[in-house]
């Protein structure tokens, strides 16, 4: 009878042992089950890189409904060149096949988002615009979303065009520990909120640290035959920073955790039905523009996702960074 009860006593402590083993891996599952439910059908591929790690520590199942991660090239020689396009009234399309940069064009000048590289950004941007039809003198402002070269390297570049440059504090520190070829000289920076107006539109910019400590996400009025819409563009993705013990990986997880939920509620008060990002695959602007090619008068415009759908790429943000958090401590 002793032996019996022991071997029960055994049997329950092994059990609640095996039960509380598997607690995390349960909670990991939990929030990467929410973000696949908030990816849908629309950002299957954000989910895929955000969630990543996560998905192979609980062997969930893989995402689904993934975009190219490229545009197609169209020059041989230059296997990163992509063409210059229009994508609304007020807005270009000025980026390469994988890296992306936003022009809005304003009754007084244009203002970008990003600078791509400096090996680049004379044929995209100078030459894109050219192409298009509109003066690049008419550059004003480059916003810098984040200091990472394939995103700011053609700042200085720009600069010397006569345009000014706008990057947060702590990012205009990682810019200038940086080797640029050509570096920006400190210009305009960037605070949480900050108005940037010129002409006609006004474009804000919040603080949103979690990719850099300074990552810059932006508001953008534009319009679709002449009919007003509101673009957001997270300003940096990817969770591709190490954890080092003066910058923990962790506590940079739960800041950027922490930033998407803040600039989703951004987004919502700005009532935001179009969804951009500095990298073609992320707000599948490698199905998304070329499908605007082929648009014929009446379809619904691409790019235009509504709200719901823009409120739910932010929740993927979220929802991986906390799921990602929890599988490094499983």
């Amino acid at each position: 009878m002793k032996a019996k009860l022991f071997a029960l006593a055994a049997a329950v402590v092994w059990s609640s042992a095996a039960i509380a083993a598997d607690a995390p891996a349960q909670s990991v599952a939990q929030h990467v089950e929410a973000a696949r439910r908030a990816a849908g059908t629309d950002h299957g591929f954000i989910f895929g890189r955000l969630c990543e790690d996560p998905i192979k520590a609980i062997k969930a199942a893989p995402p689904l409904d993934e975009v190219p991660a490229e545009l197609p090239g169209t020059d041989p020689a230059r296997k990163w060149y992509a063409e210059p396009a229009r994508v609304f009234d007020d807005l270009f399309f000025l980026g390469q096949t994988v890296f992306s940069v936003w022009g809005l064009r304003t009754s007084d000048g244009i203002i970008l988002v990003d600078s791509i590289f400096d090996y680049s950004v004379e044929d995209e941007v100078i030459g894109g615009l050219k192409k298009l039809g509109i003066d690049p003198k008419e550059i004003r402002y480059v916003i810098i979303s984040h200091a990472h070269a394939d995103h700011s390297g053609g700042a200085g570049i720009l600069q010397q065009h006569g345009a000014r440059i706008v990057m947060s504090e702590v990012d205009w520190k990682l810019y200038e520990a940086g080797n640029d070829k050509i570096k920006a000289k400190r210009d305009i920076v960037a605070t949480d909120g900050m108005a940037i107006k010129l002409g006609d539109a006004t474009v804000r910019v919040h603080l949103t640290p979690g990719h850099t400590h300074g990552t810059l996400s932006t508001v953008l009025p534009v319009h679709d035959n002449g009919k007003a819409h509101t673009a957001v563009l997270w300003g940096g993705t990817l969770f591709n920073f190490r954890d080092r013990p003066d910058d923990p990986r962790d506590a940079r997880l739960k800041v950027y955790a922490e930033s998407a939920a803040r600039f989703r509620e951004v987004a919502r008060a700005a009532n935001a039905d179009i969804l951009l990002s500095n990298h073609t695959a992320y707000d599948g602007t490698t199905v998304k523009l070329p499908a605007l090619a082929s648009r014929k008068a009446g379809q619904p415009h691409p790019y235009v996702i509504g709200t719901d759908a823009v409120q739910r790429y932010f929740r993927v943000a979220e929802e991986c960074a906390v799921a990602a958090r929890m599988a490094a401590e499983k």
